[in-house]
């Protein structure tokens, strides 16, 4: 890996320095454009709308404009920024780290030493997951200030920029303003088939099967051309019902629960019930002879 950013994490009087990594990756096949009919391909251009002449990504520069007038922006202007020029990612406060909303949680990013000694790195690394606290930071990276959440992944620092609260729309649909009324029975059987889904989370058991089928068909199409039957190289799989409005929930909801147990091997109820051993029936007494 490559560091992306190098400053100093602080809190207090205590000065970290770290390098900056970026902790994900994309996974996707990179696709670009073609002409539909010869297969050349599409490129775009950056082309001044005065001149028309193609402009260098060098001699490029932002600008503001109000309806009225146009600010231009030069790339000093812009590094000429105090929170631009920091170097500083600066710990605001500690927080409980069940407060942290999933929702406003955006890239991660991975905070390795750098110094001689990693003593200050490890003591806010042991302090963290001790307290059991997140740290709230602040900084600035690519020309914009962040607020990031940082907390501790196996032996490592991560640090997880967050969404601003103006940036995070808020849920409003009128629907859920109507009172719904729910049965304790829908309740039961609606736990009984999350418990039937119940497992510990292990991301390495899932996989991108879009990703895994466009590799596939752009392996056999290097092999056949364009004379590739799709059909014979994923088979014909029905297409699945998308299905409506559940009207009977109490219904759905048990066969949902059977579907579930039998597909992970176990019996329901009811099978459980027919394939248990009958109990014999006690014999009647002889009638004595008169």
């Amino acid at each position: 890996m490559r560091a992306i950013w190098k400053g100093a994490l602080t809190f207090g009087l205590v000065n970290v320095p770290v390098k900056v990594y970026s902790a994900t990756e994309d996974h996707d096949v990179l696709l670009h454009q073609v002409h539909a009919s010869d297969g050349g391909r599409i490129r775009y251009q950056r082309i001044c709308e005065l001149d028309g002449e193609v402009v260098p990504y060098a001699e490029i520069d932002k600008a503001y404009d109000d309806g009225d007038r146009t600010v231009v922006l030069t790339a000093d202007d812009i590094a000429s920024l105090p929170a631009e020029r920091s170097r500083e990612i600066e710990v605001v406060e500690f927080v409980p780290t069940e407060q942290i909303d999933l929702l406003t949680l955006d890239r991660a990013y991975y905070l390795e030493p750098d110094s001689a000694s990693p003593k200050a790195y490890v003591l806010l690394r042991k302090t963290l997951e001790q307290t059991e606290r997140t740290a709230i930071v602040r900084f600035s990276l690519r020309q914009k200030t962040r607020l990031a959440a940082l907390r501790v992944r196996g032996d490592v620092l991560v640090l997880q920029t967050l969404l601003w609260a103006d940036e995070v729309r808020e849920a409003a649909f009128p629907a859920l303003d109507e009172p719904v009324k729910i049965s304790a029975k829908e309740l039961e059987l609606s736990a009984s088939l999350v418990d039937s889904f119940s497992s510990d989370f292990e991301p390495d058991q899932f996989v991108d099967e879009y990703q895994q089928e466009l590799r596939t068909l752009i392996d056999a199409k290097l092999e056949k051309g364009d004379a590739l039957d799709t059909s014979e190289t994923f088979g014909e799989k029905a297409e699945k019902d998308a299905g409506g409005e559940v009207i009977d929930l109490m219904a759905a909801l048990k066969a949902s629960v059977e579907r579930s147990r039998a597909a992970r091997g176990g019996d329901t109820e009811e099978s459980a019930a027919k394939s248990a051993p009958k109990k014999a029936k006690p014999k009647s007494k002889a009638k004595k002879a008169s």
